[in-house]
């Protein structure tokens, strides 16, 4: 029995805060429960949204995918709550241009889904270069002034819990690198 309570309180624990709980009855009560709350918003729903938000580059669209207090962990060590945090982190991406986004969903069950995305943009800025640049903590690009922007590629899993028709959490493990010129007509 210890085995299956241990299970259960790492299930819990994936994305939201206090959801933990060693009472396997507490926590298999909504095990595979489809009710309405839920029934709004699955995983293929919320990638949809999330493509169009970052393709349309469009932070009002990006912040209306979560619940008022939706968290977005956009790495393991950062989180944006609330609408207000989530487009003010956003507005990045109005510093891309020809974004292409696709995405496979690797997991769903009523009220949570894992997907592997992918996605390429054009930098269009120097702001978003170093940016970037810092984020990596690498040097893998050495640019001299003047020189063009690269196009970025992005691959990473999402994984995402629903409540009340939105996203309640959002937690992204992702990497980048500039795009190879051999690989750019291929994007």
């Amino acid at each position: 029995m210890a085995a299956h309570q241990a299970r259960a309180t790492v299930r819990s624990t994936i994305c939201g805060a206090g959801l933990a709980s060693s009472d396997p009855a507490r926590l298999n009560s909504n095990a595979g429960r489809h009710n309405s709350e839920n029934a709004a918003v699955d995983i293929e729903q919320f990638m949809q949204g999330y493509k169009a938000a970052w393709e349309g580059r469009d932070d009002e669209m990006f912040a209306r995918l979560f619940l008022p207090e939706g968290r977005y962990h956009n790495t393991p060590f950062a989180v944006q709550i609330g609408h207000v945090q989530l487009r003010e982190y956003w507005n990045r991406v109005k510093l891309q241009e020809d974004v292409n986004l696709t995405y496979r969903v690797l997991s769903a069950t009523p009220g949570a889904g894992i997907a592997h995305w992918h996605v390429t943009y054009q930098v269009a800025s120097e702001e978003l270069f170093q940016i970037w640049a810092r984020s990596t903590g690498t040097n893998l690009v050495s640019r001299k002034p003047g020189d063009p922007l690269p196009r970025m590629v992005l691959d990473g899993v999402l994984q995402a819990e629903f409540q009340a028709g939105k996203c309640s959490c959002c937690r992204l493990w992702w990497h980048s690198m500039p795009q190879p010129a051999s690989a750019q007509g291929a994007s």
